[in-house]
């Protein structure tokens, strides 16, 4: 592994155990064993590091977002493998690294906007067109206003004074308001399916 992704890598471990705010480039440069200098030939400063990481990040969760979504039989279970994904992501994750990102990294939380107004935008359409050509969803919905319906949801799950992080899990409010979503806009055999996808899930 080349140097840089050492470093990348490196600071992602420690940012997802502990934070972005708490961790320092020192902190970094001893969890790698390596000299500050080193990680300053490759990034200015912190908040460079940590744009890098989020643009990195975000390449492969599009890359992984659209395997799901061609790997599901249907929008049903593309939806509750999102779940799974999700499950793996956040369990990961400190709970203070997205409100981390928006007070003290704007031009990373930037990048992040960017993504959720254009890729999980345009994906969430897609899965509700798919939904309704399936038989599984409602054909009296508007897909591009329950796009951005849901990317609002994303990040209203990641705002801090609405789901303190010490009183809520940030998987479980994202898979509750995924969960809520799914169900408002299918319809009987929609729900039919999806029930029957639970049931197996929670038997294994």
């Amino acid at each position: 592994m080349e140097i840089k992704e050492r470093i990348l890598f490196g600071a992602q471990d420690l940012f997802f155990k502990y934070g972005i705010k708490s961790i320092t480039m020192d902190d970094i440069a001893k969890h790698l064993a390596v000299s500050k200098k080193t990680i300053y030939h490759f990034f200015a400063d912190k908040n460079e590091l940590v744009e890098t990481l989020l643009s990195e990040s975000l390449k492969k969760d599009e890359n992984e977002l659209r395997q799901i979504q061609k790997d599901s039989e249907n929008v049903i279970e593309e939806v509750l493998n999102l779940m799974k994904h999700m499950g793996n992501m956040f369990s990961k994750v400190h709970p203070n690294i997205f409100y981390d990102l928006q007070k003290y990294h704007p031009g990373a939380w930037k990048q992040f906007i960017v993504f959720k107004e254009n890729c999980m935008a345009k994906m969430v359409e897609d899965s509700i067109e798919r939904g309704i050509k399936e038989g599984y969803v409602r054909t009296d919905l508007n897909a591009k206003i329950l796009a951005k319906l849901r990317i609002e949801q994303v990040q209203m799950g990641f705002n801090p004074d609405i789901f303190p992080p010490d009183k809520f899990r940030i998987l479980d409010v994202q898979v509750t308001l995924l969960d809520h979503f799914l169900l408002g806009i299918c319809n009987i055999k929609g729900h039919k399916l999806f029930n029957k996808y639970k049931e197996v899930m929670e038997d294994e």
